[in-house]
């Protein structure tokens, strides 16, 4: 399926005039209780501390309905709906950093349910600083996943596949749902998953230490190096990125505040070195039934590449189904690269979920 990209060159523009409207049009925002799949995973609820909606525990979420979309006769729409797509976001983002992913899955068919991830966007927090992202325990990102794909992502299918993308630390998320909940999601692209974060030293090292720092009392502390959002745009790690998507994130970020987590605590790092391994066990890998899409980008400073391959392998191990596709000229964000790169990229995704095969 071929996709007509925005033009980098009139990127904010096109966004501002075509592409929010539309979306606009289309979307209904809600409010998941995440309490009932919590504690059929074995865990309390929290309560939250920090609710930007004002609604305690609760997780955000915005969702873009096919048909209303087609309303809009938006060029390029297809007249037939495809089912629905569960985006899981990456680590410090927001649902609305994905407007433009959004819109070309309308324009494909697809509804579309993206889940502020606890502690992300407006979900509820449980830190007092609205920078920090904090979590006591991974196997509630996973819960909260799966409950909504299991209500909110179902209602939007409708009958029709239910597919799963994710990004980042959304796409280690998703690979445990993918393990713990089999039946789910009928495909789903990891795209440059977090099976295991980057932390600039060797594993066993970070887990030795944040296990220290967290049993002193320091989970809810920031990571030492890193810093609360000032505002500044930085496009150093970014050389290789659309210089146009990356400002109009940056964008969102400056103008909510609710999008302005940026650093991580050591409770989180514990835990994001737990799900490394919880993904990775072998028992866990054969029990996936979803076939797979990852992608793997060959200039990924903020997650290892090894862990993935491994995780493909074991899949493939248990008979799962899975292919990685290495992009050598990109960066972590596949999507927000130039058009040249996340072209091609696009249409892969679109026809793994149509079942169709585009070859390497």
């Amino acid at each position: 399926m071929h996709v007509n990209m925005i033009d980098e060159s009139r990127y904010a523009e096109t966004m501002e005039r075509t592409v929010i409207p539309a979306l606009a049009a289309c979307r209904v925002e809600g409010w998941y209780d995440p309490s009932d799949a919590e504690r059929s995973a074995g865990l309390e609820p929290l309560p939250g501390c920090l609710d930007t909606g004002g609604r305690s525990g609760q997780l955000h979420y915005l969702c873009y309905d096919a048909a209303k979309f087609d309303t809009e006769r938006e060029a390029g729409a297809s007249a037939a709906f495809r089912g629905a797509i569960v985006i899981s976001h990456g680590f410090t983002e927001f649902a609305e950093k994905y407007d433009e992913l959004v819109w070309y899955f309308l324009l494909a068919g697809y509804s579309v349910c993206v889940l502020d991830h606890r502690g992300h966007g407006k979900s509820a927090r449980d830190v007092d600083n609205p920078c920090l992202v904090w979590i006591d325990d991974w196997r509630r990102y996973v819960a909260d996943l799966a409950g909504f794909a299991e209500t909110i992502g179902q209602s939007y299918a409708d009958g029709r596949p239910l597919d799963l993308f994710c990004h980042s630390m959304g796409g280690g998320i998703g690979a445990a749902v993918l393990e713990r909940y089999p039946s789910l999601f009928d495909r789903a692209v990891l795209s440059a998953p977090m099976i295991a974060p980057q932390t600039g030293m060797p594993m066993w090292l970070t887990r030795a230490l944040v296990d220290v720092l967290c049993l002193c009392g320091m989970g809810r502390r920031r990571v030492f190096g890193q810093k609360d959002f000032d505002g500044v745009l930085d496009l150093g790690p970014y050389q290789l990125s659309s210089e146009a998507r990356e400002r109009w994130y940056h964008k969102l970020r400056c103008e909510n505040r609710d999008y302005q987590t940026y650093c991580a605590s050591f409770e989180w790092v514990r835990q994001a070195m737990r799900l490394n391994r919880a993904v990775l066990d072998p028992a866990a890998c054969a029990q996936i039934e979803t076939p797979i899409l990852l992608f793997q980008a060959g200039h990924d400073i903020w997650v290892r590449n090894q862990p993935q391959n491994e995780f493909v392998r074991r899949v493939l191990d248990g008979s799962g189904q899975a292919t990685l596709v290495r992009i050598d000229e990109s960066e972590h964000e596949v999507f927000s690269m130039p058009n040249a790169v996340a072209g091609p990229y696009l249409e892969r995704i679109l026809a793994f979920y149509g079942d169709k095969v585009i070859a390497d």
